[in-house]
C-alpha cells in the first residue's frame, strides 16, 4: 500500500498541472479575443489622428500586433503551457521584400511568427474580416484577404514593393497531423509574378495542439514544444524554369514546395 502513495502523488500533481495549463490556455484565448477588440476600440482611433499616411498607419498597427503577440507567447512560456525553440529566427527581423512561406501545423503559427516580426504583411483568411474581435485589427494592419482572386496577386505585389515581408501559408489552412502536405497554387503564382526570394520557415508542434478541427480546450497531457527554424532563402529561378508557361511553372513550383517542406519536416522529426 505504501508503495502506491508516490504513484498517487504523481498522478495528483499531473492532474493539477493539467488543470493549470488548461486555465492558462483559456485565459490567453480570452486575452487574444478581448485584446483585438480593445485595440480596435481604444487604440486605433487615436492612432489614426497621428501624422502619416495609410502606409505609416499600417506599420504602426503591425508593430502593436508584434508586441501584443510577443506578450501572449511570453505568458504561455512563463506559465508552463509551452516551450519555444527558435533557430535562425533573427532572419525574420531583416527580410524586407521577401516572401515568407511556412507550413501550418497549429493555430499558434501566425501568432509566433508575427511576435518575431515588427513589420510584415500577411495573407489571412477572409473570415477574419467579419470577426468582432479581429476584423478591425486585420484591416488596420493592411493585411491581405485570401478570397479576392482578381486582386490577391496585385495586393501581394504592392505589399512587397512597399518593402514589407509577406507571410503566406501555402497550405491555405492548418494541416492535419499524419497527413501529407497539400499546397495550393496561389502561393506559387505570387512567387512567380513577384520573382522575390522565398524564405522558408519550418514549424513543428510536439505534441500536436490547436491543429485543424481541435478545440482550444483539448490540450495535450504535457506542455508542448513549438519549434521554428528559418532556412536559407530560395530563388524561384533555382526551383523552376521561368521560361515555361505560367500554369506549368506554378504546378512545378507547388510540387517543389511540397517536396521541400515534407523533406524538412521529416528531418526535424
Amino acid at each position: 500500500m505504501a508503495a502506491e502513495c508516490p504513484f498517487k502523488a504523481v498522478a495528483v500533481l499531473e492532474q493539477i498541472n493539467y488543470l493549470w495549463r488548461l486555465t492558462v490556455t483559456g485565459a490567453c484565448f480570452a486575452l487574444f479575443s478581448v485584446g483585438g477588440s480593445l485595440l480596435t476600440a481604444l487604440v486605433f482611433p487615436p492612432l489614426r489622428l497621428l501624422p502619416g499616411g495609410e502606409t505609416v498607419r499600417h506599420r504602426r498597427t503591425q508593430a502593436l500586433i508584434q508586441r501584443f503577440f510577443a506578450l501572449l507567447i511570453g505568458l504561455l512560456c512563463r506559465l508552463g503551457v509551452m516551450r519555444l525553440e527558435l533557430r535562425n529566427a533573427e532572419a525574420l527581423r531583416d527580410c524586407s521584400n521577401m516572401l515568407v512561406f511556412a507550413n501550418h501545423p497549429s493555430y499558434l503559427d501566425v501568432v509566433v511568427m508575427l511576435s518575431l516580426m515588427p513589420r510584415s504583411s500577411c495573407v489571412v483568411n477572409s473570415r477574419l474580416w467579419g470577426s468582432p474581435f479581429w476584423g478591425g485589427v486585420v484591416r488596420a494592419a493592411g493585411y491581405i484577404r485570401n478570397d479576392a482572386p482578381a486582386t490577391l496577386v496585385d495586393d501581394c505585389l504592392a505589399a512587397l514593393d512597399g518593402g514589407e515581408p509577406l507571410i503566406i501559408f501555402p497550405e491555405g489552412t492548418r494541416s492535419v497531423p499524419g497527413r501529407a502536405l497539400h499546397m495550393s497554387r496561389g502561393a506559387a503564382h505570387i512567387a512567380l509574378r513577384s520573382q522575390r526570394a522565398i524564405l522558408p520557415v519550418i514549424l513543428t508542434c510536439d505534441p500536436p495542439t490547436l491543429t485543424k478541427g481541435m478545440p482550444w480546450y483539448r490540450i495535450p497531457k504535457r506542455s508542448f514544444t513549438f519549434r521554428l527554424e528559418v532556412r536559407s532563402p530560395l530563388k524561384v529561378a533555382d526551383c523552376v524554369d521561368l521560361g515555361e508557361p505560367a500554369s506549368l511553372a506554378s504546378r512545378k513550383l507547388t510540387a517543389y514546395l511540397e517536396n521541400y517542406f515534407t523533406r524538412e519536416l521529416k528531418r526535424h522529426a
